[in-house]
């Protein structure tokens, strides 16, 4: 049963830390200022499917997160997030799982410490905890508080803005199985951009690798992402994108779409 709840496992913890700017992976160094709020609503979709030992698996499933985000001050935001999870794993056309429900709770803080207006680059961290309320027995969560920090290096260059990521996670697992068959160091990077084509449209790309978390695997998942955000106003923009698996260790596709108000 292990190896059947790894991938959609994986793809939780994974997603676990909130993220700025959707449909990017990445996230930037922006923060909403003293006493300001965000609301983001996320849903992604997923597909996999590999053949090993002469058996054919697809896995199949998506989650719908929303993270609220408060200015504590001009440089520090609380962010607080949790997602609804499901998935459906067949092997050979036969369903060997499928669950859904609520996964773990993300609650971090991005500090934004460096900041030149004149060259536009600026520095954030962002430590962050994971709460065990998705049920580890369903692959919902890890059944186990977790955290991590997230080093965060934004570029503004004209209609140009460039992110880079590193980041490093401690995961804890309460069941025997998931403690024997996956890893609780993960370190992940990645580097996005976004390029404003209208006053309302930016293009943003992002890729990436992380940690494989299962043990036995030598192979990091690597991704490539492309999407589009349009600010339909001043406080509210929509989303939408695509990321696609570089190699057999990340999921196959992704659809991503979204959307962020702020008040």
């Amino acid at each position: 049963m292990l190896k059947k709840i790894i991938p959609a496992l994986s793809l939780l913890l994974c997603a676990s830390p909130l993220y700025a700017a959707h449909p990017l992976v990445s996230d930037d160094t922006g923060t909403q200022g003293q006493g300001n709020w965000q609301l983001e609503l996320n849903s992604e979709f997923f597909s996999d499917r590999e053949r090993e030992g002469g058996i054919t698996q697809k896995e199949s499933g998506g989650e719908v997160s929303a993270a609220l985000s408060f200015g504590l001050s001009d440089r520090i935001d609380l962010v607080v997030g949790c997602p609804l999870a499901w998935y459906e794993v067949k092997e050979d056309g036969v369903v060997a799982a499928d669950e859904s429900g609520i996964g773990d709770l993300s609650v971090e803080l991005k500090w934004r410490f460096f900041d030149d207006d004149r060259s536009g680059f600026s520095l954030a961290l962002k430590p962050g905890l994971s709460l065990p309320t998705g049920d580890e027995h369903k692959g919902l969560g890890s059944g186990e508080i977790s955290g991590g920090v997230l080093l965060i290096a934004t570029k503004e260059s004209g209609p140009l803005t460039l992110h880079a990521n590193v980041g490093y996670t401690r995961n804890g697992y309460a069941l025997q199985e998931d403690e024997e068959g996956l890893r609780r160091d993960i370190w992940s990077a990645s580097f996005a951009g976004e390029y404003e084509l209208s006053e309302k449209l930016r293009a943003v790309a992002d890729i990436g690798m992380a940690t494989n978390e299962e043990k036995g695997s030598a192979e990091h998942p690597a991704f490539l992402l492309g999407g589009l955000i349009y600010s339909a106003s001043e406080n509210l923009d929509l989303d939408c994108g695509f990321k696609a698996g570089l190699n057999d260790a990340e999921t196959d596709s992704t659809f991503l779409v979204g959307m962020a108000t702020r008040f």
